[in-house]
């Protein structure tokens, strides 16, 4: 089966004995995203075919999946983008919305920031699929958001007063192959619930993933910045998670340094497959394992009404 502009729907197939081994399927999500298609910045072509490659997962997967397009102004012009979104029933109709960003910046390929991401969800929708999980799931694939904020702005900022209500928090994944440490975040209080629960499944599975230490004062601990798809949802009152692979504790303090070695990745030339493997051997392997196994068990196991800190 071939889609537009030549992308296969085929090319990626469900590997029960290799997923969540060494996050084989989320890899070569990435790896499609990337490679196959290259640049995805936002308004282009390319971003186009990463939708319909994406829509062709959920779709092959098996789940109720639609297209949310959307359009702004930037510098004048008026640029077309879209959300892809799947749906997959739980035990209950109550929500959580799970994404990730599939546009990229112009330089690089953008496998960090965020093929990175986008594998895991698919990955992660794929292993759920006949699973009874607590809450239905949205997955969403969200475009543009790298100017900006704009395809998570879009559909936070179009749901209504009902959908709000009836959802129980959103998890972002946003560039999660290359930092030097994994870690996952939420909100303060008894909002972080999903941070919270997350970090016993950390526990109880000895996985290498830890959460904001608090070194810098305008970032608590445990919590992060507004700078990704979690900050509509944010804004809303409904609670976030966030996956991410960076260093708090270099540069500013503030998350945005990388790495020791390298410092930034995204959001530079070096955001390849190619640099990432040559300088970090075998990181992407492990942090993408580690992040499907972390958002599986989330998702199956999550508990609004537990608040252990």
């Amino acid at each position: 089966m071939t889609i537009a502009g030549g992308v296969s729907a085929q090319t990626v197939t469900y590997q029960p004995s290799l997923a969540h081994k060494n996050g084989a399927m989320a890899y070569e999500h990435m790896k499609y995203l990337a490679y196959e298609i290259g640049q995805r910045v936002a308004g282009t072509e390319k971003e186009r075919l990463a939708e319909q490659y994406i829509k062709s997962q959920f779709e092959r997967i098996g789940l109720q999946t639609a297209v949310q397009e959307f359009t702004y102004t930037r510098s004048g012009k008026q640029v077309s983008s879209s959300n892809v979104i799947a749906y997959k029933p739980g035990k209950s109709t109550k929500q959580i919305i799970v994404g990730a960003h599939y546009d990229s910046v112009s330089k690089g390929l953008g496998v960090d920031d965020n093929a990175s991401g986008v594998g895991v969800l698919l990955e992660t929708a794929e292993v759920l699929k006949n699973i009874n999980t607590p809450y239905s799931i949205l997955f969403i694939a969200f475009g543009a958001e790298e100017t900006g904020l704009r395809g998570s702005n879009y559909y936070a900022n179009h749901m209504t007063s009902n959908e709000i209500a009836n959802t129980v928090g959103m998890i972002n994944l946003d560039s999660l192959a290359v930092g030097d440490k994994m870690y996952v975040y939420g909100d303060e209080g008894e909002a972080g619930f999903i941070r919270n629960q997350a970090l016993e499944i950390v526990k109880k599975k000895k996985l290498n993933v830890e959460t904001n230490p608090g070194v810098n004062a305008d970032y608590p601990a445990g919590t992060t910045g507004d700078w990704s798809d979690h900050a509509p949802f944010k804004a809303k009152g409904i609670p976030y998670g966030y996956l991410e692979a960076t260093n708090w504790e270099i540069g500013d303090l503030d998350g945005y340094t990388q790495t020791v070695d390298h410092g930034e990745v995204w959001h530079t030339t070096k955001d390849t497959l190619e640099f990432i493997e040559n300088a970090y051997p075998g990181r992407i392997k492990e942090h993408l394992s580690t992040f499907s196994i972390l958002l599986t068990d989330i998702l199956k196991f999550m508990d609004k009404t537990s608040t252990s800190k």
